[in-house]
Parts: C-alpha cells; sequence; structure tokens
C-alpha cells in the first residue's frame, strides 16, 4: 500500500509540473484551537458562505469524523457542505472537481493518504488545485500539502532518533516546501531543522497552532495569532555542492567552507501580515492586526 501511494503521489506531482503553475490557492492551518479569522478568509477567498465545501475526513479513523467536521463549518455559516465517500471513486471524484473549498481535516497523514489513494483521488485534488479551487488543511491536513511529508518522530523521546522525522509521500502541492504543524506548542523545530539538513533544497515551513499561510504562487502570507518559522538552506546546499565539484580540500578550505555555508542558512521568523516568496526571501515586515479578535477563538476537536 505504501509503495502505491507513493507511485501515485510522484504521478500527480509531474502531472501538475507538466501543466504549469496552478491558479489555486493553499490554506494551511497549523492545527490546535479554531481561528474564526481563518474561517473567515477561507469564506472570503471562495467568494463567500455559499461557496461548495467539500470535506474530506480521512485522517480519522471515527466513522462520525467528516460529519463533526461538516457540522463545524455549517456553525460557521457554510451553506453547501458535502462529505467526500471514497467508496463511490466517480461520485467523490465529481465532488471534488466542483469543490470551491477542499477541506482536510486533522488526524493522521498517512491515514489520510491512504483514503486519497481510492479512486486516485490525489491526482483529482492536483487537478482541481490546477484549476483554481482552494486546498485547504490543518494538523494532518497540512502535513500532506509537502511532497516529502513529515509523519512523525525517528524515535521516542529522549532518544537520539528523536528528533529525526520520519518521512513519507505527501500529496506534493507545495513541492519544494516541507511542512510541520504545532510547531512552537509541541517543540518541532530541531525536527524540522533535521528534515531540511537531509534535503537542503527544500524549505522548511513550520506553523504554530491557530495560525495559517495561505500560499498564492511562489509566495504566501501568515494570518493567525501565533508565529510562522521558515528555515531556508538552499543557498547552503549550493555551497555544498560547489566544494562537492572542487574535490577533496585542505583542512583550512574545509573550515572556510562550513563558516560560509552557515552564513547562509536563513531562518525567518513570521507573524499575522507578514510576507515571504520562495525567490525574494521576506517581502512584508510590519504584522498586521487581527482579522478577529482572538478572545473568540475556540476548541477544535474534530477539525
Amino acid at each position: 500500500m505504501l509503495a502505491k501511494l507513493i507511485v501515485l503521489a510522484i504521478l500527480a506531482q509531474a502531472q501538475a509540473q507538466a501543466d504549469g503553475a496552478p491558479r489555486g490557492q493553499l490554506v494551511i492551518v497549523g492545527g490546535g484551537a479554531e481561528n474564526p479569522a481563518i474561517r473567515q478568509k477561507l469564506f472570503e477567498m471562495a467568494g463567500g458562505k455559499k461557496a461548495k465545501i467539500v470535506v474530506v475526513p480521512y485522517a480519522s479513523n471515527d466513522p462520525k469524523a467528516g460529519e463533526l467536521t461538516a457540522e463545524r463549518w455549517r456553525e460557521y455559516g457554510a451553506e453547501n457542505v458535502t462529505i467526500l465517500d471514497n467508496s463511490d471513486p466517480e461520485k467523490a471524484a465529481k465532488n471534488l472537481r466542483t469543490a470551491d473549498i477542499i477541506w482536510m481535516r486533522g488526524g493522521n497523514q498517512v491515514l489520510l493518504m491512504q483514503g486519497l489513494s481510492k479512486g486516485n483521488l490525489a491526482a483529482v485534488i492536483h487537478q482541481r488545485f490546477r484549476d483554481g479551487g482552494i486546498v485547504a488543511g490543518t494538523s494532518a491536513g497540512a502535513a500532506v500539502m509537502s511532497s516529502d511529508m513529515i509523519v512523525g518522530n525517528g524515535g521516542p523521546r529522549g532518544s537520539a532518533e528523536f528528533y529525526k522525522p520520519r518521512i513519507s509521500s505527501g500529496l506534493g502541492l507545495w513541492p519544494e516546501v516541507i511542512v510541520d504543524q504545532h510547531f512552537v506548542k509541541r517543540d518541532r523545530r530541531r525536527r524540522l531543522e533535521s528534515a531540511i539538513e537531509s534535503k537542503p533544497e527544500l524549505v522548511g515551513v513550520g506553523i504554530e497552532e491557530s495560525t495559517a499561510v495561505i500560499v498564492n504562487g511562489r509566495g504566501f502570507e501568515v494570518i493567525g495569532k501565533g508565529p510562522v518559522l521558515v528555515l531556508d538552506r538552499r543557498k547552503h546546499a549550493a555551497v555544498d555542492d560547489k566544494e562537492k565539484a572542487k574535490g577533496p580540500a585542505d583542512d583550512k578550505a574545509s573550515t572556510a567552507s562550513g563558516a560560509a555555508a552557515a552564513e547562509n542558512l536563513a531562518a525567518y521568523t513570521l507573524t499575522n501580515g507578514m510576507k515571504f516568496d520562495l525567490d525574494k526571501g521576506l517581502v512584508s515586515t510590519p504584522p498586521m492586526p487581527m482579522a478577529a479578535d482572538l478572545s473568540q477563538t475556540q476548541d477544535a476537536s474534530p477539525h
């Protein structure tokens, strides 16, 4: 099953690249308590509360997960909410193709990918994203946005392997980035650092709870009450590649190379209203007020 998921993810990503830049947007939430500002922003992006929302429930084994999530959307005023049912892949694909918002709830990202493998629904989500749909998710639904998806820690807490992430294949909607969530709450900076040490061609984006990044093309904006950490080792990787091309170096040259690489390791902390571009770096610095009163933040266990 895992091998099949990897093949499907690779094929979907290859097709997306072949078709050019997608016209859709991603809304990637770091999990945790609900933030009404994020829901409100999604409604604005999709054209209002009549927008068609398709809930993807497969991150949870709870048979009631889909309805609980749909009901939360209805409480916020959504008038057209459908729960994805992969027991009828043809109908499920039709619902995804006509969705304004595809919402992936939290839980277990491996289960989520398994649920989307039936009827090749992952490829349908890619197509909807290319055609202009909004794909959004929280917690596990955030993790799957990457091509290289963090699925857990490499060992038990306290072990040498704890901060080494286990990696699997995600949806690949944001292929140049690796996402981690519940970032500050669960102390995941070292895990994300380890992830980009092993894959320095990727940009690490750690998203705190009740916080989201809105991805549009090459850039994204932060909305929410917590920080988003961006870790970028791509210049470091370029230095390493140049040194490898030169062949063996003496200790002095090697030390100089290491110092240059360290200088090219960039870390950015973004807060509400700040923007980042994968090519230009930080493009907006002044944080802006929240769009909703944070006192309204609610517990949202049925993501």
